[in-house]
């Protein structure tokens, strides 16, 4: 339990600068997507009571929060990778709910305006944002926010309080060992005495 939360709390950091690019983008549209749920009922309860959500107004609102915050926290690279696996669920959920009726021509949802309405084009066509925002999330769970980004400036700071290792320390280490593990001098032999000075710690 304790290897899952400090992986979820601690992703690599150390990632190109250039991920900001990808947080830019996959943040900001989470954070105007939760929005907009709330500015157009269309988009949000009634979208959901429409596909069949239950408790619609709920898990709608949930939902908008979700984007709103989670998008935030990716803009800024904060708990990235805690936040990036629930945004992966949530792309999985919507597609699945939204392509797979379209697809079989069953969709609640209005049609898009020109061909290709319904079956496999369609589904290609009016799948891209989701699919886009699904890999950017990926993308993130495996190489961290990158350098610039909160979650890199904590660790940054965490490592300088840290306290350095001093050759008094080291110093001490290296003779701590040697009396915990060097054999007592009435029974040392010549070739016992060499092996045990090659395990001291340098």
């Amino acid at each position: 339990m304790n290897n899952l939360t400090n992986w979820l709390l601690n992703p690599p950091t150390d990632g190109p600068s250039a991920t900001i690019l990808i947080r830019l983008m996959a943040g900001a549209v989470f954070l105007w997507e939760g929005i907009l749920k709330f500015v157009y009922t269309n988009q949000g309860v009634g979208r959901f009571a429409k596909l069949g959500f239950p408790v619609p107004h709920f898990t709608a609102t949930a939902d908008a929060w979700l984007e709103i915050v989670g998008g935030i926290l990716l803009l800024t690279g904060l708990m990235t990778r805690l936040i990036a696996i629930p945004f992966i669920i949530e792309m999985i959920v919507a597609m699945a709910s939204t392509k797979i009726p379209m697809y079989l021509g069953t969709s609640p949802l209005p049609l898009p305006p020109v061909p290709p309405q319904v079956g496999f084009w369609a589904v290609l066509h009016e799948i891209r944002s989701e699919y886009a925002q699904l890999l950017n999330c990926a993308f993130l769970v495996i190489v961290g926010p990158g350098r610039w980004s909160v979650d890199a400036a904590l660790r940054f700071a965490q490592g300088r309080k840290a306290p350095p290792k001093t050759q008094e320390t080291q110093r001490s280490k290296r003779s701590a060992f040697c009396f915990a593990f060097a054999p007592s001098r009435e029974t040392v032999s010549p070739t016992k005495l060499r092996l045990t000075l090659c395990l001291l710690p340098r």
